[in-house]
């Protein structure tokens, strides 16, 4: 039996640990601010009924192109089986590159950094949990995860030839992109009240190297509750299916659309 001094300690050392998990740290600055040049083409015509109604829900008649995107924001993450308060910038040339920084913290001080994503087909994962580079299931994944994020700028889906809808139901559709000369898909839920995404569905590679399987892979639109619901632009969801429930939690606070990003999507860090 230890004695109580030693049981103590441990109480009040697990107890600081846990505190600084609860702190929330401050966000990133937004670098960027949207340009003005801005075009739009009209709603496509032959759209599956649910998929219509999403742009139109988003921008009326006039589609906006989206060459480019950045957001920051908070949320948290579960690498280990524990919540991390985390904050984080993704940038986008839409749908060809990403590239994501998050910062995971302990009373609102950076101890793990990451940075991921894929850049001229190429992806990366750069961590204390490991790296990998070019990795055929990163990059599968990858190439995923930059089209499931266009769901926070939706108008790629319509102003970019490659990508292809297939109708499922009043409330479903299937949604294709390109990934090197091949194609993915999504399974696409949408909302029936609002017409909004519900979720995004994808068999996708969780772990680099040969012999690893695919898992279906699901990104959700949350609802916003709560006193910081004025400051969140949207909220997202990501899940692994064998797992149950999400490890990510991502609240975005800012977004920039249209900016200059090419020295900051080939940078490392904030």
């Amino acid at each position: 039996m230890k004695p109580l001094w030693i049981v103590a300690i441990l109480a009040a050392l697990a107890a600081v640990i846990w505190a600084g998990l609860l702190v929330q740290p401050e966000g990133f600055a937004q670098r960027f601010v949207s340009s003005k040049d801005i075009t739009a083409v009209p709603v496509p015509a032959g759209l599956p009924p649910p998929v219509e109604r999403l742009f139109r829900a988003y921008f009326g008649d006039k589609i906006p192109e989206t060459r480019t995107a950045v957001f920051t924001g908070r949320g948290r993450i579960r690498p280990f089986g524990i919540w991390l308060p985390a904050r984080f910038v993704f940038i986008h040339e839409a749908g060809k590159n990403y590239r994501h920084y998050i910062e995971a913290t302990w009373f609102g001080l950076p101890f793990l950094r990451v940075n991921e994503g894929i850049v001229d087909e190429a992806s990366f994962f750069e961590s204390p949990m490991g790296n990998s580079s070019d990795d055929p299931n990163t990059n599968q994944g990858a190439n995923l995860a930059l089209w499931a994020e266009a769901g926070w700028f939706p108008s790629i889906w319509a102003t970019d030839a490659r990508v292809r809808w297939q109708a499922i139901d009043e409330h479903s559709a299937l949604l294709f992109v390109p990934y090197g000369d091949e194609t993915e898909n999504f399974v696409m839920r949408f909302n029936p009240d609002s017409g909004l995404i519900d979720t995004m569905e994808a068999m996708r590679f969780r772990e680099a190297g040969e012999g690893k399987p695919k898992i279906l892979w699901i990104t959700r639109n949350e609802a916003i509750e709560g006193k910081r619901k004025g400051t969140i632009l949207a909220r997202g969801s990501a899940t692994w299916l064998d797992q149950g429930k999400p490890w990510a939690f991502f609240d975005l606070e800012t977004a920039a659309y249209n900016a200059n990003i090419d020295e900051y999507l080939r940078a490392r860090g904030e």
